[in-house]
Order: structure tokens, then C-alpha cells, then sequence
């Protein structure tokens, strides 16, 4: 059997190094163990890994696994053609998971089956042994999953969808996206880009709702140097970066009342004046924005001016919930399947008919993401060929919980069971019912007589 590849070992429990010396430079070219990750960085310079073996517990103290976590980020962004091997104790599985979303290639769990063990070393040697392939692919598959392309389903709501897509993507109209949290917004925004006369530029996407009071003018029109006291150069903003292109501007509802008005002078007037600076500088953009709350309500309340709401209501588009799109649950699964079965390098190829049947039955209240996370992490602590009930871990304990601040947005059968499972949750306590669902006493009192609970 030849011999390749170099592994390098980090692990701070001296027996199992010593183990390892003996076993692994049976099937690797080249082993090196070292004590502590804080010799890690230095290592890499001098001795070329294809492999690290890494520990993700170094102190007898703290046993969070966050270490491993740390040095795995570290590593991917030093080194990334080096596949990280994650070696974890049975009780930190899911830091192990974590761990793998970060860039590990696998983990192995302790104590280790020798013959699994080289298995995977073997594999994550492979990978990297053909870095310049896997450099192309990577890129390739890192600018798929930036765009991937729109699962438009069979229901009667999203082929309507899809239709007025096709009518608008090549305009220059503005539209608002709204929907659930985990509908998919920003992939239908990419999707209205990637079918736009735009598309020979990237779409700018800013996440408006997160970005810091202090940092708002600045974010999204730029500014020069000498503006405040840390704007050591000028800075180009998120409307001169989308030129030519697209803005996305999502969680646009979050946006405070007084920075609004800013927003909405460089939207009528597509030019922006960076902070500091006297020039105006004209944008040509095409506009799209998303939320998950609801404008009108928030336009009524004072809390969204109603010039604002209009200007970037031309068009329209509200994704529906999961839970509407029931026969859409199994064959969104089965392409998150078969997309990480790819990425974590697992034999999956099919659901279990239980599976299939739990899918549909659970109520998403996380909508696709939801699902996409549930798909990534079952087919990550899969072990077979179909994935089967005891790989998919559910959290039945929030179905209960999903939207339950606006009822106008649920069904009768939803909001049904939404107040049923808040009542048998609560025992009874009309109290604690009505707080879990975010609405007052009477009006809990009125949802009881309504449906005869």
C-alpha cells in the first residue's frame, strides 16, 4: 500500500498522540503532532499539512468546544486549501456540526474506530491533494450556492409568482418582497437580478435593519476622508458599489423613523452626497426590498412613512409560508439532500418513507430555512445510504410559536392550532396562553368561543 500525504496532529492528551505516532505514519507519508493550537499558526508555516487533525477541547477547565470552533475559522482563512479533520468527544457532536459549517471537512468521534479514522484522513488528504481542482470547484460551488436558483414548486401562489417575475425582471421596476422570516426573499431578489439587464454586475445586498444608527449614512452613501474621526480614506457606499446593478435592501421595516427620510432623498433622486463631502454623485440603480413585517401597519402606526412606502411599492411580491406550500416540503428536502450529501461528501441518496411523512407533518415555522438547516445537519450525523426518522431532529416544542404576534396572517386551521397548542402548553392558564402568543386576555377569550375551545 504507498504511503501519501501529511498529516499534522494537534491534540493536548499525550497518550493519544503517542497513539497516533505509531498508527498513522502506517498509511501517511509524513505525521507531526504538537500539543497546543497555539503552536498552530507557526507549524503551518513550517511544515505543509494536507490534513489537520484537531482537538476541540484544550483546556481541562473549559470544556465548550470553542476552541476547536476558533481554530477551525483561523485555519480556513490561513490555510484554506488544508481539509480540517474535527476529533470530538460524543457529547460534542454538535459543535462538531458547527464546526463542519465553518469549513471542517469531518469529524471523527472519540474513542476513534482505527480503520474509520484513516477512512477519513485518507479522503480529506484526497481533497486536498487536488487543490487546484478543488480551488475551481469550491469557487464554483460557492458562487452556485450565492445564486442558487429559485425552487418555484407546484403551488398555484408561486407559479403566479414565478409569471410575474418573468414580467418584471427585465424592467427597471422597484419591488418590495415581503413574507416569514425563512421564505426565501433574498434568493427571489437574486432571481429578479439573475433575470434582469443587470445581471453583468453582482447585486449589492445590505441587510438595512442591521447596520447601526451611526454607521447608516456611511454604510450606504459612503463617505470621505477626514468625515469623522476613524475615516482615515474615503469610503465608497452600498449605492455607488450597486451602479449599474442592483440594491437589495433588506429588513427595510427595521429602519429608523429619522434615517427614513435620507433613504428616501437617494432613492427619488437616485444620487447620493457622502458624509463629509459636497459633491453629488448621481446612481443608477434598480431598487428591491424586503421585509417581514407589515408596512401598511407600520405606515398607520407613524412607525414608516407612507412617501417612502409608495416609492418602493411599485411592484409587489409576497412569498407565502411553508406551511402553505405543503407539497413543495418533500422535493425542497430532497434537492437539501442531495446539495449537502455533495458538500459533506455523505453516500445519501434517498428519504425514508417516515421521513418523507414527518416533513410534511411539521409545521416550519422557520419556513425553508428551517428546513435547509434540519437537511444540513441530518445528512451531516447520517450514516447510511437513505436518510431515515432518527437523523431528523425536530423541535416540536416551537410549533406553537411561529407568527403569533399578527393572527391576520394565519389560516383559520392554523390559527386553530397555533391557540390550541398554547392552551395545552400553558395548562390550561389563560394568562400564560395568551403572553406565549403575543396577544391580550379578551382577545385570546374571543379566539376560544370562535373555535369552541
Amino acid at each position: 500500500m504507498s504511503k501519501s500525504g501529511n498529516i499534522l496532529v494537534v491534540d493536548d492528551n499525550t497518550n493519544i498522540r503517542r497513539t497516533l505516532e505509531i498508527l498513522l505514519p502506517m498509511y501517511f507519508s509524513e505525521v507531526k503532532t504538537i500539543p497546543s493550537p497555539s503552536m498552530l499558526m507557526t507549524t503551518l508555516e513550517q511544515y505543509h499539512p494536507d490534513v489537520v487533525l484537531l482537538d476541540m477541547n484544550f483546556n481541562a477547565s473549559i470544556n465548550t468546544g470553542n476552541e476547536g470552533l476558533y481554530w477551525t475559522s483561523e485555519l480556513k482563512k490561513m490555510a484554506p486549501d488544508v481539509e480540517v479533520v474535527l476529533f470530538t468527544a460524543y457529547a460534542d457532536i454538535q459543535l462538531a456540526v458547527e464546526g463542519m459549517k465553518r469549513g471542517a471537512f469531518d469529524f471523527i468521534v472519540k474513542p476513534w474506530d482505527n480503520t474509520k479514522l484513516v477512512e477519513v484522513l485518507s479522503a480529506a488528504r484526497d481533497k486536498a491533494r487536488s487543490k487546484n481542482t478543488q480551488t475551481t470547484d469550491k469557487k464554483t460551488s460557492d458562487a452556485n450556492t450565492s445564486s442558487s436558483p429559485m425552487f418555484w414548486g407546484s403551488t398555484l401562489a408561486m407559479r403566479e409568482i414565478e409569471r410575474t417575475i418573468s414580467k418584471i425582471a427585465p424592467t427597471d421596476a422597484t419591488v418590495l418582497i415581503t413574507g416569514e422570516n425563512g421564505t426565501g426573499k433574498d434568493v427571489l431578489a437574486q432571481e429578479i437580478h439573475k433575470h434582469s439587464l443587470r445581471n453583468g454586475k453582482a447585486m449589492v445586498a445590505v441587510d438595512a435593519g442591521a447596520i447601526p444608527e451611526t454607521l447608516f449614512e456611511s454604510e450606504l452613501f459612503g463617505h470621505v476622508k477626514g468625515a469623522f474621526t476613524d475615516a482615515h480614506t474615503d469610503h465608497t457606499g452600498k449605492f455607488e458599489q450597486a451602479d449599474g446593478s442592483t440594491l437589495f435592501l433588506d429588513e427595510i421595516g427595521n429602519i429608523p423613523l429619522h434615517l427614513q427620510a435620507k433613504l428616501l432623498r437617494a432613492i427619488q433622486n437616485r444620487s447620493i452626497v457622502r458624509v463629509g463631502g459636497s459633491k453629488t454623485i448621481p446612481v443608477n440603480i434598480r431598487l428591491i426590498c424586503a421585509t417581514n413585517m407589515n408596512l401598511e401597519s407600520l405606515v398607520y402606526e407613524g412607525r414608516f412613512r407612507e412617501d417612502l412606502y409608495y416609492r418602493i411599492n411599485t411592484v409587489h411580491i409576497a412569498l407565502p409560508p411553508l406551511r402553505e406550500r405543503k407539497e413543495d416540503i418533500v422535493p425542497l428536502a430532497q434537492l437539501f439532500l442531495k446539495r449537502y450529501a455533495e458538500k459533506y461528501h455523505r453516500p445519501l441518496n434517498s428519504l425514508d418513507e417516515n421521513v418523507a411523512e414527518m416533513l410534511k407533518d411539521y409545521r416550519w415555522g422557520g419556513n425553508i430555512r428551517e428546513l435547509q438547516n434540519c437537511m444540513e445537519k441530518a445528512v451531516i450525523l447520517s450514516e447510511g445510504t437513505t436518510l431515515t426518522a432518527k437523523d431528523i431532529k425536530l423541535d416540536h416544542g416551537q410549533t406553537a410559536q411561529p407568527n403569533t404576534n399578527n393572527f391576520r396572517s394565519l389560516s383559520n386551521e392554523d390559527e386553530e392550532h397555533l391557540v390550541r397548542k398554547a392552551m395545552e402548553r400553558s395548562g390550561g392558564n389563560i394568562s400564560a396562553a395568551a403572553k406565549m402568543l403575543g396577544v391580550s386576555r379578551p382577545t385570546l377569550y374571543a379566539k376560544l368561543k370562535k373555535y369552541g375551545l
